[in-house]
């Protein structure tokens, strides 16, 4: 949590009776995970009265590298089904002058709404706000919705320390930045030469350069030391004297939990082995799901996915899709325009399953993609995206100006 959450939170509570805060501050606290107590207060304690949002530009430049909007709230919990003023800059890179123009509402390139709020609806909830036409669409997304739930999902493994860094390289004064710790090369993994015990606590490790949209490439090139809580006890390493002498190296900078040897949170396994779906937690352009039928052991930035109630290689397609998309950058989670894909937003994502034609005709759609990607990383699949999307579209019964709606909105 952001400590000037709570110094929100202190100041609704000083304010009198329809008195105003007024806040220059970071904008990403609407959809926060950890301003969800912010949030709620702000809903249930007072009336918004207008959010102007900088959205990418950073106002303060390079002295203070953060997106930022203004917030003004009034202190009043009796007034319901209010409308206030939301003005959001569409722009990245602005002048001075511009950036006056936008405050003075005479700026072209930005967005200006006017959302309602019903308290009961904003509860608990993310805020984000959209104009009357999404808001339709995004409620016929909604509609009928059916839900991953927690236990079909988990987020990767923690270490901490997956490999040496220059703050701890001062504390231990040996070692090169960047040598391997928990996380070990092909060629570091090599030179610590294990026997054959020690090699079962050795697993392959992926990382975003193989895992790509759709597809993850069979070849990783590092591989994790995969310790649970069970490695905390001391003398937990005695019988696996090489991978002991490794991280005793680095005794004195491993943070984790389960210290000395065991890894932070190593997570359940069962989620690392054979058929899944992986979810990239941060993504630029798009979201990105890639579809895995191998053990990969995952990162914390990524989310692994598990489920028998949905055919895997539809689900990656349908979480690929332009819908998904279009409801995660509305209703979900974003860094300005990056997609933060975590576990709340992951869970709100309204699926549908599909009838068996359909659900046949995304399956080989993916399979030429997956095909493709095999043959040559680099190939384009814009041709197969566009015919997923198509189908997509009718399973979610859209009509041809809801479409336009969502193809223009990301284009």
């Amino acid at each position: 949590m952001d400590i000037w959450y709570g110094f929100t939170c202190f100041g609704i509570d000083l304010l009198k009776m329809n008195g105003i805060l007024c806040f220059i501050a970071q904008n990403n606290w609407t959809t926060s995970t950890g301003a969800s107590k912010l949030r709620s207060k702000v809903i249930e304690d007072t009336v918004i009265k207008k959010i102007i949002d900088f959205n990418r530009f950073m106002v303060f430049g390079d002295s203070a590298s953060i997106q930022t909007m203004i917030m003004v709230i009034q202190k009043n919990k009796t007034i319901d089904n209010y409308k206030f003023q939301l003005r959001k800059l569409t722009k990245s890179e602005i002048s001075k002058t511009e950036l006056v123009h936008f405050l003075n509402k005479q700026f072209n390139e930005s967005e200006s709404l006017e959302p309602q709020i019903t308290r009961e609806l904003y509860k608990n909830s993310y805020l984000t706000f959209f104009d009357s036409d999404k808001d339709a669409i995004l409620k016929k997304i909604y509609k009928n919705g059916i839900f991953l739930s927690a236990d079909e999902l988990t987020q990767g493994i923690v270490s901490p320390q997956d490999c040496l860094d220059k703050k701890s390289q001062k504390i231990i004064m040996e070692g090169q930045i960047g040598d391997g710790i928990f996380v070990l090369t092909t060629q570091e993994l090599t030179k610590l030469k294990l026997t054959n015990d020690e090699l079962q606590l050795i697993r392959p490790f992926y990382t975003t350069e193989q895992i790509r949209r759709y597809y993850t490439m069979n070849k990783n090139s590092s591989w994790i030391i995969y310790t649970n809580s069970s490695f905390k006890d001391e003398k937990s390493l005695d019988n696996y004297p090489n991978l002991k002498n490794h991280l005793d190296r680095f005794k004195r900078i491993i943070t984790s939990d389960n210290k000395p040897y065991g890894l932070h949170r190593s997570r359940n396994e069962f989620y690392f082995k054979g058929e899944k779906v992986i979810c990239q937690r941060k993504c630029v352009e798009h979201p990105i799901f890639s579809y895995c039928d191998f053990d990969t052991y995952l990162a914390q930035t990524f989310y692994s996915i598990k489920t028998a109630r949905f055919n895997l290689k539809f689900l990656t397609a349908i979480l690929n899709s332009k819908v998904v998309e279009f409801w995660l950058r509305n209703k979900g989670k974003m860094q300005g325009t990056n997609y933060q894909v975590d576990k709340e937003p992951l869970l709100q994502i309204p699926l549908r399953q599909p009838n068996k034609l359909d659900l046949t005709l995304i399956i080989d759609l993916t399979d030429k993609i997956l095909q493709l990607k095999d043959e040559n990383i680099n190939s384009d699949i814009t041709y197969y995206e566009k015919e997923i999307n198509k189908i997509v579209y009718k399973i979610y019964e859209l009509e041809s100006s809801e479409i336009q709606t969502i193809e223009d909105s990301l284009a």
